[in-house]
């Protein structure tokens, strides 16, 4: 029981664990802390321990951070202490309380469901308390809690959350107003959380959160239409609650009693919503589900995948309103890169049309086909993305062979939404669908659209709707030649597409149509169906400022239109520092900074497109690279002490126009990087990420070095040593940007990074996380693999760090990471810890990994290699087996058996069989072979007799008296290669020692004594 005990794995106060979970990095942090700061404080009264712990965070950096997160910590687990605690760490911080609110951020974004009930409430109240003393940076902490209230949720923990968070909001009013893009989300939450909360028992909540909303959309109107189209969709699903009919009636037909500067319902229904919006009601676990499921799952393998989403997120009646959640987050935020379109990753329009086929109930069904339309109702080829609408058409494409019902029910609901939806504007909904039909043709998303609409299996009342309404779209090619073709597009879906329940979304192989591929000489099509990747047109159009110009002030609008008209690039900066210098004059308005951020972005949008990185790499042409406008607010900010009060202002205008314009980000990595003036700055980025809304230094890093994949490979490659130079804790701890490099960098790349790495300017994998990065990159493509490992050879890490790997590895499945793991382990001396793993593999016949290793040790370390498989024989064969799976956490994942071993020993043999190794002659191997002989069963001595003979030769040599085993020794002495050696050879073993002056002896010795002397030879 003793080792049992020993075991047990002592709760943490701040996360729920079982036993079988390894201590959390952040939580031992933090648990580290709270100790530091009981340590300075223990015996002391009030005022002695907030003198000890002022004159601790004094001494330096890291002493302010510990003792900071240490008093974070006791707020979450120590509710009596809550108060003081936070009383003294706003005393004691000196950065704002910017290092608890990363941290918060961090839970709230990784944490939060492992959080403990109390320390759950403590949070929210944390996040109270921080809103109420006006910490800047809350706002984005309250928007990243607001993001854990999940819709279609009536759990009491989640209703408890969305009431906490609505009494943080109705409390400090005044402090909400201030920032635009938190009343913007919340009234985008709380009016979807409206749909949730509408029975009896939740009254009196849906109340406030209706007051709440009523109260910003009359007091703000103008903060809440940044939302954009979706705000008239989640209006439109509340407006029979009476406050909410009034508004809606004003929206309507009083636009002005809302704000001045509100048009109509068109201005919102033309402005498309931001990913941000959308991204915001599902919770971050949600998120990270479906972007696995569109970036790493293969189509045809995805049902497991979403039959567990099912049973997590809709199981239940009232959790068929997340359905639209879902379409709108992966119509809009979803935009897979034209590699993942190109490749057998589960495609976009197979999860919605899951989404719509396990529907339950018919309301949410008919919101959900709303979610998937509704960016087509007034689609703009200029502002609106291809991708938003590409989804439909490919859902409606691809059911029409396994669920017709589908796309017929899709297409009459598009045929009906056109004069249904808002009968004033009827015409504008028709040009929308008919722009969307129109850029999906020019775009090649299908080649034309006759086959869907005019299909024989839809009733006949449904093709002639779809005539009447798009008779432009229902006329077939009139070529011969290309009705052939469709033809045989046909006969390709009756191959691709599985005639069973759902086989479309779970088993096909997903296809883009193509109407131009060549017919071969018996006129059938080589290839009807693959993948095209959609890129969009660069059109050079010029920058349209109108719509934000006339809400800036005079001086400023007479700077930005200077900027506009400036001819050169010199001439820009001039004028931007002009810009910049009126942004850090003390009465400017921050109201308009978004306004401002909104004509820089459109007038630089022409600097985010092409390459950045310049050909020819010298120092000249990095400095003129950064010669740019934009580059202009980098330069003033890295002039800037952090306590400037125009360093927090610039930092808010990059903020606000990063929002606008996500390559703002990885530009600044750049120019931090590149320029001469920016050296030693690169820590200015974490600021800059802890600005943004995202209020996250890793998820704004992944997002940014995402951006920078998609659009220079070269760059990406150029900014990778600094990146993970400068935010080690960001890069190492996970393969997230390690995959996002191997999976578009090429040969030379790679070796140029491979050579950053040997020169020391590059660390990119660490001991403590090495193995699980490996363990990451298993699931993916094959160079991107050998890419992995061959950037891990060039590192010094030991091979025993990351030997575990091997339990994860099979023959079939992991044959990359097998060849790496083979050519470096023929390098290396065998250790006990290696042999125990190589031999611990299952054996198969196929599998030739652990003989061919085996053999390679022992022709090169034959004495070693000796000496470790008798120690795991030995210690196989006389442990109990519940006493061996209590052992270390090595042997828990080796999970080593005999007979692995004796098999594995059984293969060596046979492979040395025509050899002239004597491996098998040595005398650790027959020592410890006897010892198991002597006791395993009848069965393993019958399976494998060859190997136990080998013992009884030995055992037979032995029994002989010393003066004949003298004169045989030369022909029959197993180690007769060394001549007359005696065949004890373990200097370390007592007992063996004793056997050989037993030796001398003139009587013979016995098995007994034999056997004991092996048994001896265990102390090593």
């Amino acid at each position: 029981m003793e080792p049992s005990a020993a075991k047990a794995k002592p709760q943490g106060r701040l996360l729920v664990s079982t036993p079988l979970d390894a201590k959390d990095e952040l939580e031992e942090r933090l648990e580290r802390c709270v100790g530091i700061v009981q340590s300075l404080t223990n015996g002391l009264s009030e005022r002695e321990a907030n003198d000890a712990l002022t004159a601790n965070v004094c001494k330096g950096q890291q002493q302010h951070e510990d003792v900071c997160l240490g008093l974070f910590c006791l707020v979450l687990t120590e509710p009596n202490q809550a108060q003081r605690s936070y009383r003294d760490l706003t005393l004691l911080s000196r950065d704002g309380m910017n290092g608890v609110l990363v941290k918060i951020n961090q839970i709230l974004m990784e944490k939060f469901l492992k959080l403990q009930d109390v320390s759950r409430t403590q949070l929210v109240w944390l996040v109270r308390e921080l809103v109420k003393s006006g910490v800047m940076g809350a706002d984005g902490v309250l928007m990243t809690l607001m993001k854990q209230i999940a819709g279609g949720d009536l759990s009491s923990k989640n209703l408890w959350l969305a009431e906490s968070v609505l009494d943080v909001l109705l409390d400090q009013k005044e402090w909400v107003v201030k920032s635009g893009m938190l009343v913007a989300m919340a009234v985008y939450t709380y009016l979807r959380l409206l749909v949730d909360h509408g029975t009896t028992p939740l009254l009196v909540l849906r109340q406030k959160e209706v007051d709440f909303c009523i109260a910003m959309l009359r007091e703000r109107f103008m903060d809440c239409a940044v939302i954009g189209r979706d705000l008239v969709r989640l209006l439109q699903n509340v407006a029979r609650i009476p406050e909410m009919e009034l508004l809606w009636k004003d929206l309507l037909h009083n636009p002005a009693a809302l704000s001045p500067q509100f048009t109509g319902l068109l201005q919102l229904l033309t402005a498309r919503t931001s990913r941000k919006f959308l991204a915001c009601r599902l919770t971050p676990d949600m998120e990270t589900k479906l972007l696995f499921m569109t970036s790493r799952v293969r189509f045809g393998q995805q049902k497991r995948y979403q039959e567990w989403f099912q049973r997590q997120y809709l199981s239940t009646a009232e959790s068929q309103s997340l359905r639209c959640d879902l379409i709108r987050y992966i119509c809009g935020v979803v935009h897979p890169s034209n590699e993942v379109l190109s490749s057998d990753i589960l495609p976009r329009w197979a999860i919605i049309g899951w989404l719509l086929t396990t529907c339950t109930s018919n309301v949410a069904a008919s919101n959900a086909k709303l979610a998937l339309f509704y960016d087509w109702l007034f689609f703009s080829p200029e502002k609106d993305s291809i991708m938003n609408i590409e989804p439909a058409i490919l859902v409606m494409h691809h059911s029409m062979k396994p669920h017709p019902a589908i796309t017929a029910t899709l297409l009459d609901f598009m045929c009906r939404i056109i004069p249904h939806f808002f009968p004033p504007l009827e015409s504008q909904v028709r040009q929308g669908v008919f722009n969307s039909l129109t850029f999906i043709m020019e775009k090649r998303v299908l080649a034309h659209l006759a086959p869907l609409f005019d299909n024989p299996k839809l009733d006949r009342e449904l093709r002639s709707m779809l005539r009447e309404r798009f008779p432009e779209f229902c006329t077939s090619p009139s070529p011969p030649t290309e009705v052939k073709m469709e033809e045989s597009v046909s006969l390709e879906m009756d191959n691709h597409v599985l005639d069973k329940e759902d086989g479309c979304y779970d088993t096909t192989e997903a296809a883009f149509s193509d109407d131009e591929e060549e017919v071969n000489n018996k006129g059938k099509k080589q290839r009807e169906f693959r993948f095209q990747p959609i890129k969009e047109e660069i059109i050079e159009e010029p920058a349209d400022i109108t719509p934000f110009q006339d809400q800036l002030e005079d001086v400023m609008k007479e700077k930005v239109l200077q900027l506009q008209k400036a001819s050169d690039a010199e001439n820009q900066c001039e004028v931007m520092q002009e810009i910049v210098d009126l942004i850090l004059e003390d009465d400017f308005d921050p109201e308009q900074m978004s306004t401002l951020a909104s004509c820089l972005a459109e007038l630089f949008k022409g600097h985010f497109r092409g390459d950045v990185l310049p050909d020819d790499i010298t120092e000249e042409s990095l400095e003129e690279s950064v010669c740019k406008p934009v580059c202009l607010v980098f330069r003033n900010l890295c002039t800037m002490q952090e306590d400037n009060s125009g360093f927090s202002v610039l930092l808010d205008m990059l903020a606000e126009l990063y929002q606008k314009q996500p390559k703002i980000g990885y530009h600044l990595l750049y120019y931090l990087k590149a320029s001469k003036a920016a050296m030693g700055k690169m820590s200015l980025y974490e600021s800059f990420a802890q600005a943004t809304a995202l209020g996250d230094l890793h998820t704004c890093l992944m997002m940014d070095m995402k951006a920078c994949q998609e659009d220079d490979v070269r760059l990406l490659c150029y900014l990778t040593p600094s990146i993970y130079s400068q935010f080690p804790d960001e890069t190492l701890r996970s393969g997230e940007l390690l995959n996002m490099i191997v999976a578009v960098i090429d040969s030379t790349q790679l070796q140029e990074l491979m050579c950053h790495v040997m020169m020391g300017n590059l660390v990119m994998f660490r001991k403590d996380s090495v193995l699980n990065i490996l363990i990451q990159s298993l699931d993916w493509e094959t160079f991107e693999q050998y890419s992995t490992w061959q950037l891990f050879l060039a590192h010094s890490i030991a091979m025993e760090t990351i030997i575990p790997i091997l339990h994860h590895l099979k023959y079939k499945e992991h044959p990359e990471a097998l060849s790496c793991l083979l050519l470096q382990l023929r390098r290396e001396k065998p250790s006990e810890d290696m042999v125990k793993m190589v031999l611990s593999r299952p054996c198969h016949h196929d599998d030739q990994f652990t003989t061919s290793i085996l053999r390679h040790w022992a022709s090169k370390h034959d004495d070693t290699l000796a000496e470790h498989i008798k120690t795991q024989l030995i210690k196989n064969n006389n442990q109990p087996r519940k006493r061996q799976s209590l052992r270390s956490s090595s042997s828990k994942l080796a999970q080593l058996t005999l007979e692995q071993i004796l098999e594995h020993l059984d293969n060596l043999r046979l492979s040395l069989t025509h050899t002239k190794n004597s491996f098998f002659s040595q005398t650790p191997i027959l020592q410890a072979l006897q010892h198991v002989q002597a006791s395993c069963d009848e069965a393993h001595k019958m399976r494998y007799s060859d190997l136990f003979a080998l013992a009884e030769e030995y055992e037979d040599f032995q029994s002989k008296p010393l003066k004949s085993r003298r004169k045989a020794a030369p022909a029959s002495s197993p180690r007769s290669r060394k001549g007359a050696a005696p065949p004890a050879t373990e200097e370390e073993s007592v007992s063996s020692s004793a056997s050989e002056e037993e030796d001398s002896k003139p009587k013979a010795p016995k098995r007994k004594r034999k056997g004991s002397s092996a048994v001896g030879s265990d102390s090593d």
